[in-house]
């Protein structure tokens, strides 16, 4: 019976082992995800595996030699117990699979863990220990608070990262 086995990969070789798997004829899944990535006030989406260092393979361990995945290139082990590679429960990476999005990538949506008009405080930047009302999540993980300052208020956009609930 075939199921499905995790296999625990060298530090940035996901891709790599899971080509080495197919070439022996293993089928195998790399859930991927698309994550931002900044620098130099430059920003990039890339594909990236959602579990970084793990992959999973379909094994029929009765049938299959599944001990050569141990020695492939880029894997590190087949998390196991003991001597024998402990299963997936059935329906795990059905599920991955039916989350899916266009290119193959899943989508994670980030929860918003403020309300509209709640009281918070701005923990980073030249605002720090500011406290103002959130108002909505806007494009690329930034938020608008509203602050009261110089008798008026003013709507600033700060990383999500930099403001937590006032209390």
């Amino acid at each position: 019976m075939i199921n499905w086995y995790v296999v625990y990969t060298r530090h940035g070789a996901e891709k790599l082992a899971e080509g080495h798997l197919a070439y022996q004829g293993f089928e195998t899944y790399l859930p991927l995800c698309r994550k931002t990535i900044r620098h130099a006030r430059r920003v990039a989406y890339v594909s990236k595996p959602l579990f970084p260092r793990y992959l999973f393979v379909a094994i029929d361990v009765s049938k299959q030699r599944w001990r050569t995945i141990n020695g492939t290139f880029g894997v590190n082990c087949l998390v196991s117990m003991g001597n024998k590679p402990q299963a997936l429960p059935n329906g795990v990476v059905d599920e991955l699979k039916a989350r899916e999005a266009g290119q193959g990538l899943i989508e994670i949506s980030q929860e918003i863990p403020f309300k509209t008009g709640e009281t918070v405080r701005l923990t980073g930047g030249a605002l720090t220990d500011q406290v103002g009302l959130f108002q909505k999540l806007g494009e690329k993980d930034r938020v608008s608070v509203l602050l009261d300052m110089l008798g008026r208020k003013l709507e600033v956009q700060v990383p999500l990262q930099a403001i937590c609930a006032y209390t």
